[in-house]
């Protein structure tokens, strides 16, 4: 599934032109796309009246100037997500004009000092909104981009109902099916679906595109640690690197068409000979029929294994040559050196 571009492999801006902007902004998704990305890629989450925002989290104290908001401080609550206990602002309590009001800000200030000049001039933009952004440039350049959005933290949000009294779900991929619907952006080479979960893709997200007679290819993501929480939640005591057993990696090829796995876990097996399921975990996904998609890379040495550090072009060649087909980056440059 070669998309949108005869350039292999695929480049995806990971949360936008991050590197260079706020995070998860019209002008970080600007930024990406004027700098040659073939996809897009936001994380998604619902506001209370039931509208898909871009954030990296449901709580937005680190991307936003909530926290300086008099009139929200007593939206600070505590809640469990994902069996982890955190505090802040969370986006399920806010409204969309509620959200349209604050601002964002960068993310890794410490990291990515020259980005904060950019603090408080964005807003939090919609999936509506990045869909337009897309089709504007497209009628601008005749270039095709596509989206590849990740659904944050489902079960959690299957378990929500909105607070304007519907009773309508927060599903994630409810929403999201019925945006691309009504925004008319349901080709299958337009848009990738990921998520850690296995369950809303294997099942809701299935039963939802067959429902709409729609072929949208999903990717199981893959992290180096763990287990997807639905698995936790249901006592399946598999973990990530149990689906990327030859076994694993078939059982996956039934519902998706790739999976995005963490680089660490590519570096690790394809160095590991020991490992006779996984050390050819590229070839064995290629064998399954699924594609295979790397995060994150990215510039600054503190994200970089020693063998890489002052030089992370040298790591984006080592991965195209083990054979990925695409790759998530903070950096997307196709048109300069990076």
């Amino acid at each position: 599934m070669r998309q949108l571009t005869d350039n292999f492999p695929i480049q995806i801006a990971h949360r936008g032109a991050s590197g260079f902007r706020p995070e998860h902004t019209l002008a970080a998704y600007q930024l990406a796309i004027d700098l040659g990305a073939d996809f897009i890629e936001p994380d998604l989450v619902p506001t209370s009246d039931g509208i898909l925002v871009a954030r990296h989290e449901n709580e937005i104290s680190a991307t936003t100037n909530v926290a300086d908001r008099p009139e929200f401080r007593d939206r600070f609550t505590t809640k469990w997500i994902d069996g982890s206990q955190i505090s802040g602002w969370f986006v399920e309590d806010f409204t969309l004009a509620e959200l349209k009001s604050l601002r964002a800000k960068e993310r890794l200030p410490h990291i990515r000092p020259n980005n904060t000049k950019y603090d408080l001039l964005f807003t939090i933009p919609t999936l509506a909104e990045i869909i337009d952004l897309v089709k504007t440039v497209e009628a601008k350049t005749g270039r095709k981009i596509g989206i590849y959005p990740e659904t944050k933290h489902p079960t959690y949000f299957n378990s929500l109902t909105f607070f304007n009294g519907s009773n309508a779900s927060l599903s994630i991929e409810q929403l999201l099916i019925d945006t691309l619907i009504a925004k008319d952006f349901t080709a299958t080479n337009r848009v990738f679906i990921q998520s850690f979960e296995v369950s809303n893709l294997k099942i809701d997200l299935t039963d939802l595109m067959g429902k709409n007679s729609l072929k949208l290819p999903l990717i199981q993501l893959i992290a180096p640690h763990g287990s997807p929480y639905d698995f936790i939640l249901h006592k399946d005591k598999r973990t990530y690197r149990d689906l990327i057993t030859k076994d694993g990696l078939i059982e996956i090829a039934a519902y998706a068409s790739g999976i995005g796995i963490a680089k660490e876990l590519i570096f690790e097996l394809s160095q590991n000979k020991t490992q006779s399921q996984t050390s050819n975990l590229i070839e064995n996904a290629h064998e399954a029929g699924l594609l295979v998609h790397v995060w994150t890379l990215r510039n600054e040495d503190i994200f970089l294994s020693d063998r890489y550090k002052g030089n992370p072009g040298a790591e984006k060649s080592e991965l195209i040559k083990l054979g990925i087909d695409g790759y998530f980056t903070d950096f997307p440059a196709k048109i300069s050196n990076y």
